[in-house]
């Protein structure tokens, strides 16, 4: 049999991080990933002939510094440029949104709306730039553990100071982030629709919620504590796309020894009274360990890998409540030439941006309510990104792919029978604001809920790999008492999304399970070699 110090379960991009991390403590490492590629959501694929395009995730801004220095991200390949602009909203036949530019360009662009939100906004941001420096400080740190020892209480103690470090109006905003649902906050501060739905789109980004839900302003604020290149804030692509950051993790994994093994699915998690020994594959391969580090979500580790007998029963039932689903329904489409906005037609920075088909919260809100009603929203929350504007890899010259990432679809709607249903109302939505759209299209590949399970082992379709909820966060990510990466079986850490920070392209789960790997296994965790 053969025998390692560590294996990692699913090359994924933290799967990845983590063995990268094991190995240059000196660890012997084996990564097992199902598919026939590394790289799990984050990869590039051919969708139709001469067209390539990010699979699953697909766009770039929390991705750790740190995690792109230490393992040398750059010097294997990865480059990522940043949007021109942020963010495009079409919202009429005559009139639109563009944010971003700088802090004056859109307060130009928003003060055409309301002179009111123009001045508030450098306030609104300062407030949230506030509260996503303490998420940034927070991000590569292991959670204090609830029911942990003297680190643990340690972990408490400098969590405290931080918290008392900040002002008290930096204090009301943290709760008000945390507890508040998007929509009651952005109304707070402004008056203009079209400004409440281009920073409402991020509340509902994979979130299966209205954004006038308790809690969405927090996944609104996960999705700001990222950079680009040093700029704090900013989204970008990555060149070759999302696969590029898989690819050159991989590249840096085998440099340090690392075996990554791909079609070699695990079926089995092998323990041995309360401790780990090893896993077991779908072939009836076992290989031996002393640790592994599963980069699954938390369901399917626990409730499909792990055998029951190994559980408490309690702690079953809990992972058996562990709100999963995003209602997230992801499009690739090739395009004969690019889309053209009747708000604005020619061509320009905006086609290179984020461009958000969701013009209010009520909209948003009206999706999801249709998704609880009939399985799916009449009018889809759709956001558009054409990533053959910034790189020329992707699309035969002339040519471009776009990036379609949608809102609202049930995870428990019958996909089998109703997926070409949902890619006509995708299309209807794009078409109402480009007229011609579908005559450019040349082919496509869709993901349902169903698709991203099956195809990436995403409960529910989940690419959070569990809700970003009060209840399913920091220290309860994803129970409280196994928020240290550490599982209730010795030896067998979970180093994905499920754990925190939670969802996003960040490599922090990845690096972060590490760390405790190597404390349990009396290693040094460096940053070097």
């Amino acid at each position: 049999m053969s025998r390692f110090d560590a294996i990692v379960i699913g090359a994924g991009h933290n799967g990845l991080v983590c063995a990268c991390y094991l190995a240059k403590a000196g660890l012997k490492v084996k990564v097992l990933e199902r598919r026939r590629v590394v790289g799990g959501a984050a990869v590039t694929e051919e969708f139709h002939p001469g067209f390539r395009n990010s699979t699953a995730a697909y766009t770039v801004s929390l991705l750790q510094a740190k995690v792109i220095g230490d393992l040398r991200l750059a010097e294997h390949g990865l480059k990522i440029v940043e949007r021109p602009l942020a963010n495009f909203l079409p919202l009429s036949e005559r009139d639109y949104l563009k944010v971003g530019g700088g802090l004056e360009a859109t307060q130009r662009e928003l003060g055409r709306f309301s002179a009111r939100d123009a001045e508030r906004l450098p306030r609104y941001w300062a407030a949230i730039e506030r509260v996503a420096d303490v998420l940034r400080s927070l991000v590569l740190e292991t959670p204090p553990n609830v029911g942990g020892g003297m680190l643990d209480a340690l972990r408490v103690l400098k969590l405290g100071g931080r918290m008392l470090r900040l002002d008290m109006e930096a204090r009301r905003d943290l709760l008000a982030l945390f507890a508040r649902s998007a929509g009651e906050l952005l109304d707070s501060w402004f008056e203009s629709a079209a400004i409440k739905a281009a920073f409402g789109f991020d509340s509902v980004v994979g979130n299966y919620a209205s954004p006038y839900h308790p809690g969405t302003a927090y996944v609104l604020l996960h999705h700001c504590f990222g950079e680009v290149n040093g700029k704090r804030g900013a989204w970008g692509h990555a060149i070759g796309g999302m696969g590029a950051i898989s690819e050159a993790l991989a590249t840096e994994a085998r440099r340090l020894g690392v075996e990554i093994e791909c079609g070699a699915a695990v079926a089995r998690v092998v323990a041995r009274k309360g401790r780990v020994a090893g896993v077991a594959l779908a072939d009836g391969t076992e290989l031996a360990a002393r640790a592994v580090a599963a980069n699954v979500d938390p369901k399917l580790l626990y409730l499909r890998l792990v055998e029951a007998s190994e559980l408490a029963p309690e702690f079953r039932a809990r992972m058996e409540r562990y709100k999963c689903g995003s209602a997230s329904f992801r499009m690739n489409v090739a395009l004969s030439a690019l889309p053209k906005f009747t708000c604005l037609p020619e061509p320009g920075p905006h086609l290179a941006s984020g461009i958000i088909l969701a013009p209010s919260l009520d909209y948003m809100d009206r999706a999801y309510l249709d998704a609880r009603a009939e399985g799916m929203a009449r009018a889809p929350v759709v956001e558009m990104l054409i990533p053959s504007t910034l790189d020329g890899t992707l699309a035969p010259k002339g040519a471009h792919v776009a990036s379609l990432f949608c809102q609202h679809f049930a995870p428990e709607a019958d996909w089998s029978s109703r997926k070409s249903e949902a890619v006509e109302r995708i299309f209807d939505v794009v078409e109402s604001h480009a007229p011609g759209f579908r005559a450019s299209v040349l082919g496509h590949s869709a993901l349902s809920p169903a698709d991203l399970e099956r195809e990436f082992g995403l409960t529910a379709g989940d690419i959070f790999h569990g809700a970003l909820t009060l209840d399913q966060l920091f220290s309860a990510r994803p129970l409280l008492g196994c928020a240290d990466y550490r599982t209730p079986i010795r030896g067998l850490y979970l180093c994905g999304a499920g754990a925190h920070p939670g969802g996003g392209v960040t490599g922090a789960p990845g690096h972060n399970c590490a760390r405790e790997m190597l404390r349990d296994l009396g290693r040094r965790f460096t940053s070097k070699g």
